[in-house]
């Protein structure tokens, strides 16, 4: 809680200078001063205000700002409907009125430092020809502590419920770590010959088996025991939030531990927006603040789910070693027969490291291979996997002929 405590002390005592930042950038646009009495030294000054006045963590979830998508020639309007309400996540639906017929697909979004809408893209790309659900996370420290726990096993439970509830003739698209949850549940819902076993699953750099390629991610998770990576991540949220009490692994902390993965790469963005700034590039600096601004927004995740998944993840390798056990039920990927698979990975990927997630098909031996699809983007990492143009040239349409196959 004092760590908390001292992270909103400091993003207090950071306020005054941020307000005076955005009141010279505020004064600077409306005024044109910029233009009118434009030099080097005025430039640079307003530019690094610009800057400053923006370099702040959130932790609301933003917009999806989805409003509309073109459907066979036709722009349709999109309202967001929330189908199913759990304590930590809703199952939000991308409603098209009077559009009928397109396949099914739930995107199962990581709950991690960053809130779902980190796939807009994603759900932008999918709704011209598929009809979309995504599981809406909730900042944990927003949910009251009398709602109880929430650990892998839950997030398993939520996965199933998700999948009874939209039935059988939908495809399940899980990105980065759900993966692994995801690929429980159906196999825990093939196990029990469940009817709603999903028609097929797109698994996309996700880590089911972190022996392989490990990156950065996995040392991390292997530096230390669980108590020690406890103590040094975990605390409990401070009043006046609705969850005060509750143990979270904090989304301030995973955002400066997903930066300092990638320092370099972020300073120089941050450089080449104040030379572009400077210069008036006003497309590469929209550009920039729009990833920046959902980059800093950041949410709070459980602690159990945080140090469940990684002792069963990046620790002991439940999975891949046949060991995963869901609610006392030893997991048998190899049950799964009437789910259809598909595993995407980036050849850069240096969050989930290539041959990770390829690891499905070696587990789920019990679908026919012509029913599996194993593809691997050449020239993108991690987000590229799941966002950005080549996702969008490549990667889906690839996902929507395996989808329309299944």
């Amino acid at each position: 809680m004092f760590l908390y405590q001292a992270y909103n002390a400091q993003q207090a005592a950071m306020e005054p200078l941020r307000w005076f930042a955005n009141e010279v950038r505020t004064f600077a646009g409306r005024s044109g001063l910029s233009s009118s009495l434009s030099n080097p030294i005025m430039d640079a000054f307003t530019a690094a205000c610009d800057v400053v006045a923006d370099a702040k963590p959130l932790h609301d979830r933003p917009d999806y700002g989805i409003r509309t998508t073109l459907v066979d020639g036709h722009m349709v309007p999109i309202e967001e409907e929330i189908v199913l309400q759990k304590p930590f996540c809703d199952l939000l639906h991308f409603k098209k009125p009077g559009v009928t017929g397109q396949p099914r697909v739930v995107v199962f979004a990581p709950m991690s430092g960053h809130f779902s809408t980190l796939l807009r893209g994603t759900v932008e790309a999918l709704l011209p020809q598929h009809d979309v659900y995504i599981t809406d996370w909730i900042n944990a420290r927003n949910v009251p502590l009398w709602q109880g726990h929430f650990g892998l096993d839950a997030f398993i439970d939520y996965s199933i419920e998700f999948l009874r509830h939209l039935g059988p003739d939908v495809t399940a698209v899980a990105v980065c770590q759900p993966a692994v949850p995801l690929l429980v549940a159906v196999s825990a819902m093939a196990q029990m010959n469940d009817p709603a076993q999903p028609k097929a699953m797109v698994l996309m750099g996700g880590p089911l088996d972190t022996r392989v390629s490990p990156t950065k991610v996995n040392e991390f998770a292997q530096s230390g025991s669980i108590e020690t990576i406890k103590q040094m991540v975990i605390t409990h949220v401070p009043p006046p939030y609705a969850g005060m009490m509750r143990a979270v692994y904090p989304g301030f902390l995973q955002l400066s531990g997903f930066m300092s993965m990638n320092i370099g790469r972020h300073v120089r963005a941050h450089v080449d927006m104040f030379r572009n700034l400077v210069k008036g590039d006003g497309e590469s600096v929209t550009s920039t603040k729009k990833f920046y601004k959902e980059y800093l927004t950041v949410m709070d995740m459980p602690a159990d789910f945080y140090l469940q998944t990684l002792t069963a993840v990046f620790q002991n390798y439940d999975l891949p070693l046949g060991k995963f056990k869901y609610r006392d039920m030893l997991i048998t990927p190899s049950a799964i027969e009437k789910t259809a698979l598909m595993t995407v990975e980036g050849a850069d990927d240096d969050i989930c490291g290539p041959g990770q997630t390829q690891a499905a098909h070696i587990l789920c031996s019990g679908i026919p291979a012509e029913r599996r699809i194993d593809y691997v983007q050449q020239g993108v990492g991690h987000y590229g996997v799941f966002n950005g143009r080549k996702f969008r040239e490549q990667i889906l349409p690839r996902i929507a002929t395996f989808i329309q196959s299944a």
